[in-house]
């Protein structure tokens, strides 16, 4: 184990035995409300499993009444057993459902392992890249969640890394199909990649067509930050798209995704390329084609934010309809290749 922990999994450092007093009252857990004030969540805890500091964050792991095991960093909710697949499926399978061939992968942060678990059920991923800043969410995820999300770190096809991603990428030019940003919110560790240079970075280390997904925030509560980052992004990519899941102990029950792409074909991210195999699909909680296609579909007061963002651009001379129409058949016949490529699931 950590550390700071005994072999029973007990916090042994004084300094950090009093994280689950500070956000544990008469039974109850309440997360602190750095991002949304005003608010927070509750959960009726039955007993703490874990409590420690990492070198980056405060890490509580509990056992709650109604939603099984729970990870805390920082104060704030991260997974829970009953609802993490709402988050871990959309954020990794619309990404790789919308490209066509995704043989290498990139994820940023994602410690918990869910959505590495999410990205090993691709047989066309021939390599995954996990980079993590802190090593300890993986050792306490592959202890307290062995059965739920930490079920792939002994894939033979990932390659850990434990670093900051921001300084990570920098070294990686055109060399990730896909990347998946599972960051927490943007403070602590986690800040450094909401910035414009981090986004400028992802670019350089994408392959062509390459994609990018992002945690992005709240729509209930961050709309402004979603704007900014939007706004950045449509300065580097060509397609840049927002889509959103429920998931009842994120902030709001709400939680979207931030996506972009070197790919200009009209519904790049929208449509998924690729089938999905019946194996795969009884597999997954909440992911379907459909779901994916309806992701995208925001409620006014978002799309009044996020419409005027959005950007798909076409080829140069797409004003021509003759032209246009080779860009939608190219497309479909690269779904086509690409289906061909990589297996159904």
């Amino acid at each position: 184990p950590p550390a700071d922990l005994d072999p029973g999994g007990r916090a042994t450092d004084p300094a950090t035995m009093g994280i689950a007093d500070d956000m544990i009252k008469d039974g109850w857990f309440s997360e602190r409300e750095v991002m949304w004030p005003g608010q927070k969540f509750s959960l009726k805890v039955e007993n703490v499993l874990y409590q420690g500091r990492s070198r980056f964050q405060d890490v509580l792991v509990f056992q709650s009444s109604n939603y099984g095991r729970v990870l805390v960093l920082d104060g704030v909710i991260q997974l829970t057993e009953r609802d993490e697949a709402a988050y871990q499926e959309m954020i990794t399978h619309i990404p790789l459902f919308a490209h066509s061939n995704p043989t290498s992968v990139l994820i940023v942060g994602g410690g918990d392992g869910g959505v590495l678990r999410e990205v090993c059920r691709h047989s066309c991923v021939e390599s995954v890249t996990m980079c993590e800043i802190d090593e300890d969410v993986i050792n306490v995820s592959k202890k307290y969640f062995a059965d739920v999300t930490a079920k792939s770190f002994g894939d033979p096809r990932l390659t850990l890394v434990i670093d900051d991603a921001a300084k990570y990428v920098e070294t990686q030019p055109e060399s990730f199909d896909v990347i998946i940003v599972d960051s927490s919110d943007p403070v602590g560790p986690a800040e450094t990649l909401f910035q414009s240079s981090f986004y400028a970075a992802l670019k350089r280390s994408l392959k062509p067509g390459g994609i990018i997904c992002n945690q992005g925030e709240c729509q209930w509560l961050h709309l402004d930050l979603i704007g900014s980052v939007l706004k950045d992004c449509g300065d580097s990519f060509a397609t840049v798209e927002y889509a959103f899941t429920t998931i009842p102990t994120y902030p709001s029950g709400q939680i979207g995704f931030l996506l972009c792409s070197l790919g200009s074909a009209p519904n790049l991210l929208r449509e998924p390329k690729r089938g999905i195999s019946d194996a795969l699909q009884a597999q997954l909680r909440y992911y379907t084609p459909d779901v994916h296609r309806a992701a995208f579909v925001l409620p006014r007061f978002t799309e009044l934010v996020v419409g005027p963002l959005r950007k798909n651009r076409r080829p140069l001379l797409a004003g021509s309809t003759a032209t246009a129409s080779v860009a939608v058949a190219s497309a479909l016949l690269g779904a086509v290749l690409g289906a061909a490529l990589c297996k159904r699931g």
